[in-house]
């Protein structure tokens, strides 16, 4: 991608992200209709979380965090935070993995099922490697070798650096919130335990790049001069970015899985009072 200057658009047309945004989006109204069609349920709100997804997938790839992102850090950061921390975790909510077990039918569902309950399935869910693998591919991308290669780099970027960050933050979140066919999840104390402690990556990276006395990275520094702004500045907003929102979006990913923990408990209290009933009118 050519480096942006003043005056130009500053949307971006990658047709390799739209195609492939729209594939996505329309597999996934493909796979409603086919369960609809065959009478079962799907609830709406699914279907909103995963086009709020994808739309905000748009923003980060097609918008102009995209196009500034290779001029401003700050639009870099927010990026990531929109990929990471927004729209991995709406798509989650959206039961993906729900939606392709109801809409497929004998040897591939039962494929399906089977990889859901392998040891490879099993690994990848596990909390604490989602936990580690989310952090590392955070801390990791802003080393300053890996921030400049993937700058100079168009492949880097789109096959690697937004693979990784979809994926990681996608395994992440999918035991944590919503309930999408997981079949080991954490207790619900953990899983709030588990969004909480991501925090400290996250604000604890914000805070380091906000208060580093001199800019990191080299290629910020040479789009800086180019377009002729303070590049500490812009890294310390970059570093706010991260450090301050970073707390409250965890923040409201932590009410909604406490808000899941107390409905559990709900559940869990009405099934011991039916119970209870039971056994004395036996």
């Amino acid at each position: 991608m050519q480096p942006w200057v003043p005056g130009e658009s500053v949307w971006t047309l990658d047709l390799f992200v739209l195609v492939n945004l729209a594939l996505a989006l329309g597999l996934y109204l493909w796979g409603v209709r086919r369960v609809r069609g065959r009478g079962m349920g799907w609830s709406p709100w699914a279907t909103v979380s995963f086009v709020v997804g994808i739309c905000l997938l748009g923003v980060a790839y097609l918008g102009p965090f995209e196009t500034l992102a290779h001029a401003y850090f700050w639009a870099h950061m927010a990026q990531h935070l929109t990929v990471m921390m927004l729209a991995a975790p709406f798509i989650v909510l959206s039961s993906p993995v729900g939606l392709l077990v109801k809409a497929t039918t004998g040897s591939t569902r039962a494929a399906i099922i089977r990889a859901l309950h392998s040891r490879v399935g099993l690994f990848l869910v596990n909390p604490i490697f989602t936990w580690l693998l989310f952090a590392g591919v955070l801390i990791g991308s802003h080393i300053t070798p890996v921030m400049d290669w993937v700058l100079g780099d168009h492949d880097a970027m789109a096959f690697v650096e937004r693979p990784l960050y979809l994926i990681a933050a996608l395994l992440f979140y999918y035991p944590l919130i919503g309930n999408d066919m997981c079949v080991k999840r954490p207790r619900p104390p953990y899983r709030v335990l588990s969004l909480g402690l991501m925090m400290i990556p996250e604000t604890g990276l914000g805070a380091i790049i906000f208060l580093a006395p001199v800019a990191l990275y080299p290629s910020y520094v040479a789009a800086a001069e180019r377009l002729g702004y303070d590049p500490l500045f812009d890294q310390q907003l970059a570093g706010a970015l991260m450090w301050a929102l970073t707390m409250v979006i965890d923040s409201f990913w932590m009410m909604l899985a406490a808000v899941e923990w107390w409905r559990s408990e709900e559940r869990r209290t009405a099934r011991q009072e039916r119970r209870e009933k039971a056994q004395e009118v036996a």
